[in-house]
């Protein structure tokens, strides 16, 4: 049958399995609305307060059901908006389809109303972007974008329509949702080398990344951890890849990892890197990282082996199957004095002073933990809170948790808790800072009129937190520009866009607003009261070690 280039959009789209995108209209991208119209009992638009909203939006719902997310923005400044999205998504390598609307080819490059080189400026911010020049391949097009998104190590891809392109005419075919392309399986020979090193350790350390999430391993990780008797320590990007509670569990190393965590990974003499990049915030001085141990390196992308940490051993391809291989190979294990070591590790706890009239910051995290349920999503901005949320919060389920790791975005929570709410339907909880909620708040109006069962929680000091606490450690205490002196009242804020605002300055009143808040399913935001002096801890000062640490 023959359709125009918005119809095949949307059909295309439809036929990929998208039930929910986000977007913002515009001029070169109203014939897809169009359509979108026309279709909108077999598609799903939420229209955001900003195109980042949109993909932040596009991200948060990717991560939490595992689909590629879908987010639409117009040419020129629509198109730009997107930008600081897509960069988030491939720090993190989160699967997305971003669609823009152009001008006619015949403008391209005239500096016309709203015309950017979009396929330019997405570049180094995407997995791969394309410019659809002809009608005829537009299906195919947008088919192989779902297809890039998704496979191998996953990532946002851009397709950039001009108007043109959406009004011509061509003969439509439907075809099924486009596979992601098999993952090549590692090296068997490798991977038996593995088994022997794994075998000879007497104190293994498990490294969780991103990359386990992705590839749906959480339940071969922790057969595993299990097997092997070693513990667990998660990347950021990792914290959902095991029940939390887990005795092997140990949390997040890094800059502002839990000790436990860090301290193992310095005395271990193996670590087995599952889908990790070895970041700089993650290993600190590389060349004291895991200094007593041999380390393992598995991973999807071989680009990653070699590129910050020089593994002793480094594997290539499909993680599921080198993990389940391995696990199938393992002599089961027991290592009693590690056991005893690591649980040394785990008594180091840090003394903490509660100032009259304000929380802390673990008490407003725990509050939350004790109500909410095991499919719970936890969003967060970046800053103090989301370290504290890393510190505190015990996940229980894989797919709970969207932050940003790699790029570290602020302003990156609305959105992803709106996407998160979306793509399941259950409560979500964003943990922000006054900082970052001030990035992207226009998004509450979204959450309002979505109905969303969505809490956020803003920790409040007043000030930019963790710019703050490096001027306070490295810095003289310079606080410049740090300290906020905003007037913002939050409760009235949220009121003012028709959530229910509330506020909390002690545990009494934290209880109340928690239970009230867990009680109603439309959005409430709850004003937290901290101390700006309350810094995170511990913490390994930039390119330190273990050495280095700062426990308070």
């Amino acid at each position: 049958m023959e359709l125009s280039g918005c119809q095949i959009l949307i059909e295309t789209l439809i036929e990929q399995g998208v039930t929910t995108l986000f977007g913002y209209p515009g001029g070169t991208v109203l014939s897809i609305y169009d359509e979108l119209y026309k279709n909108r009992h077999r598609i799903n638009h939420v229209l955001t307060a900003h195109e980042q909203g949109a993909a932040h939006a596009a991200d948060g719902y990717s991560r939490a059901s595992g689909q590629v997310g879908v987010c639409v923005a117009t040419s020129g400044p629509g198109a730009t908006n997107l930008m600081t999205g897509l960069a988030t998504a491939k720090a993190d390598s989160i699967p997305m389809v971003a669609i823009t609307g152009n001008v006619p080819m015949e403008l391209i490059g005239s500096d016309s109303f709203q015309e950017v080189d979009t396929f330019g400026l997405s570049i180094p911010v995407t997995k791969h972007s394309f410019r659809v020049d002809n009608v005829e391949t537009l299906a195919e097009t947008v088919r192989e974008a779902f297809r890039l998104a998704k496979s191998g190590r996953p990532g946002p891809v851009l397709v950039d329509i001009p108007k043109n392109i959406q009004l011509d005419k061509t003969e439509y075919a439907p075809k099924g949702i486009a596979e992601k392309l098999t993952d090549s399986k590692p090296d068997t020979a490798l991977l038996d080398q593995a088994v022997k090193m794994i075998n000879e350790s007497k104190s293994p350390v498990i490294y969780c990344g991103g990359g386990v999430i992705n590839a749906n391993c959480s339940e071969i990780i922790t057969k595993l951890i299990e097997k092997t008797d070693a513990f667990m320590v998660c990347s950021m990007m990792g914290l959902t890849a095991m029940d939390n509670c887990h005795p092997k569990y140990l949390g997040m190393s890094g800059m502002h990892g839990r000790f436990a965590a860090t301290k193992a990974i310095s005395e271990c003499d193996l670590v087995i890197a599952a889908g990790v990049r070895f970041t700089d915030r993650a290993t600190g001085n590389r060349s004291k990282f895991a200094p007593k141990a041999k380390i393992i390196h598995l991973d999807v992308d071989s680009a990653e082996h070699g590129k910050n940490i020089d593994a002793t051993l480094q594997i290539s391809g499909d993680l599921y199957f080198a993990l389940c291989y391995i696990n199938s190979k393992l002599e089961p294990q027991k290592h009693p004095e590690w056991e005893e070591e690591v649980r040394g590790y785990k008594n180091k706890t840090k003394e903490v002073s509660l100032p009259k009239g304000y929380l802390l910051p673990g008490q407003v995290i725990g509050a939350v933990n004790c109500r909410a349920t095991p499919e719970t999503n936890i969003a967060t901005d970046v800053g103090q809170h989301q370290m504290w949320v890393a510190q505190y919060y015990n996940f229980k389920k894989p797919r709970t948790l969207q932050t940003s790791g790699g790029l570290g975005t602020m302003g990156y929570g609305m959105g992803a808790a709106i996407g998160a709410a979306m793509a399941t339907g259950n409560k979500t909880v964003l943990f922000t800072g006054d900082g970052s909620f001030g990035m992207n708040l226009n998004e509450l109006a979204t959450a309002v009129s979505q109905e969303l069962p969505l809490i956020i929680v803003v920790l409040n000091n007043g000030v930019l937190g963790m710019i703050r606490q490096w001027q306070n450690l490295f810095f003289e205490n310079h606080f410049m520009s740090s300290n906020l002196e905003r007037k913002t009242d939050f409760v009235k804020l949220a009121e003012a866009f028709g959530a229910t605002g509330l506020r909390a300055a002690n545990l009494e009143e934290l209880d109340k607003a928690m239970d009230k808040a867990f009680a109603l399913n439309n959005p409430v935001l709850i004003d937290c009261l901290i101390p700006d002096e309350e810094n995170v801890f511990p913490m390994v000062p930039p390119n330190g070690s273990m050495d280095d640490i700062i426990l308070k």
